[in-house]
């Protein structure tokens, strides 16, 4: 497929153009698919909106929505075109050959997206993970521990820039020298949550930000839910890693199903709060998860073009050299050995708080490297590192 860059490349000679497809942007509840047939109709985004507002094809719209696109056209935020003016920052249309093909056949698909990043990002293959915003610190570490493994598999990593563990995908991702996008709540005009406006700049230097909000669009809570139906449409797959039972996470997760992509949950203690969510969607059918091959061997990837990327190899996950999560990792079960070791003795041999110590091990217990054996712990002969 031929992408010409269709973003600031497309629109920066025509800005009547521009400005007719942000106003078309904002017309409520009309499907992408008939506005953009409308506008092949019509010539031109700027001839639709024209005929639009004389009257001449209304469409079915009332006089207010007329109204509506009049002033957007009329009185444009110029704001947005000096934003597009950069080199980096693209608008992207739908059925534009820059709009990602997998986000194209969801229901309600945004109309435009703007991009700040590189717009071939959009077109990678993509694992969404997503989950609390309050983890534990076996979640978020292992929400690290999978962004690296898919970012060096070759799969970029998708989420949603939020506290927790979205920022930990993300960083994890980075980290590998792998590819991440962020879609946002808001407009790109400003970061949210802003303690992640640097994770920001990353991101869009080795991937893309994305959002379907105009740049000045504050954060709502209406917006999230929103926003999370294209996490889910961009991706083959998304991945919990920990959630409650009322989580916005398993509105994506939800939202996945509905998009005929696969579902994927990883298990925790029947103790942890942050679990239940997961547990759920288990129970519900989604693909339980121990490791990222199993996450790998379930995407299907004719969702994406085929000059996207070539498939992943789920053996790539492990073939970089160790990050310091992972040698921490070894450090910890070198520690804790072959014989059952009780807590204090383990915070000796470690020099970690009691606290992170029992977070860790949890998280090995997870994976099958450690067992619990009423209060001691031993590395588990069947696991993956013995």
């Amino acid at each position: 497929m031929d992408r010409r860059g269709a973003g600031v490349l497309r629109f920066c000679g025509n800005t009547a153009e521009t400005r007719a497809w942000l106003a078309l942007a904002r017309l409520p509840c009309v499907p992408p698919a008939d506005i953009r047939a409308a506008i092949d109709a019509a010539g031109g985004a700027a001839e639709l909106v024209r005929a639009l507002i004389d009257g001449c094809d209304d469409r079915g719209l009332p006089p207010a929505v007329r109204a509506t696109l009049r002033t957007a056209t009329r009185r444009p935020d110029t704001a947005v075109e000096r934003w597009l003016e950069c080199p980096r920052h693209h608008l992207v249309a739908y059925g534009d050959a820059d709009y990602p093909e997998a986000l194209a056949k969801i229901t309600g698909p945004p109309l435009v997206l703007y991009v700040d990043g590189d717009v071939d990002a959009l077109h990678l293959p993509q694992l969404a993970i997503v989950g609390s915003r309050r983890p534990t610190t076996a979640g978020r570490e292992l929400a690290y521990r999978f962004g690296a493994e898919f970012g060096r598999a070759g799969l970029a990593v998708t989420s949603g820039l939020a506290l927790g563990i979205d920022a930990a995908a993300h960083r994890g991702a980075l980290s590998a020298g792998g590819r991440t996008l962020a879609v946002c709540g808001t407009g790109l005009g400003s970061v949210y949550p802003p303690e992640h406006a640097g994770l920001a700049r990353e991101i869009a230097d080795h991937g893309a930000l994305v959002s379907e909000f105009p740049l000045d669009f504050p954060p709502r809570a209406s917006h999230f839910p929103q926003r999370n139906r294209v996490i889910s449409g961009l991706s083959l797959g998304v991945l919990v890693v920990e959630a409650a039972l009322r989580s916005g996470s398993l509105i994506t997760a939800r939202m996945a199903g509905e998009q005929g992509r696969a579902v994927f949950a990883v298990p925790g203690s029947i103790h942890n709060p942050m679990a239940r969510g997961c547990h759920r969607l288990i129970r519900d059918g989604a693909v339980l998860v121990e490791a990222s091959g199993d996450i790998i061997a379930e995407l299907d990837f004719s969702l994406v073009s085929p000059d996207a990327a070539t498939r992943p190899d789920a053996r790539q996950a492990g073939d970089s050299p160790a990050s310091p999560l992972d040698r921490g990792r070894e450090m910890l079960l070198n520690a804790v050995g072959f014989d059952p070791v009780d807590l204090d003795t383990l915070v000796e041999r470690t020099g970690l708080e009691a606290q992170v110590l029992s977070a860790r091990l949890l998280m090995l217990e997870i994976e099958g490297e450690v067992e619990s054996r009423g209060g001691r712990f031993c590395r588990a002969s069947s696991g993956r590192s013995s």
